[in-house]
């Protein structure tokens, strides 16, 4: 990561990361949007989890581009490490303190990841 997306990171607080993730989610009408805050269990791996599901591997495609594209531009922000974008199944955004987890509606159910998460904290947004 360079100086100039550390010094932009900075200037947005985690919460207004959260907040842009999330409305980048429901642009693409997302469902079923979690945020798990993790910060205070042991062993946590992030601060916080974002986990959203779509109807369609095109769909769950279009909402991680679409996170990647207005981190990029409005917080001067990349991934450190994204997975799963060819399948579309599960999508996989790192953004060191918030990783986000974009399923496909099948794939999710499958490994039920705020379940195994299910001591955090957890805030539910509305799908649109």
């Amino acid at each position: 990561m360079n100086s100039q997306n550390q010094t932009k990171e900075q200037d947005l607080s985690t919460e207004a990361l959260n907040d842009l993730i999330i409305d980048s989610i429901q642009d693409i009408k997302g469902k079923n949007i979690l945020k798990l805050d993790l910060r205070e269990l042991d062993d946590a791996p992030t601060d916080f989890f974002i986990i959203a599901d779509g109807d369609s591997n095109t769909q769950v495609s279009a909402m991680a581009n679409n996170i990647y594209g207005r981190l990029k531009k409005e917080a001067n922000l990349l991934p450190s490490h994204h997975e799963g974008q060819q399948n579309g199944r599960w999508v996989l955004l790192d953004y060191f303190t918030i990783v986000v987890h974009i399923f496909y509606k099948e794939t999710r159910e499958f490994y039920e990841l705020e379940d195994l998460w299910s001591d955090a904290k957890i805030t539910e947004y509305q799908s649109f």
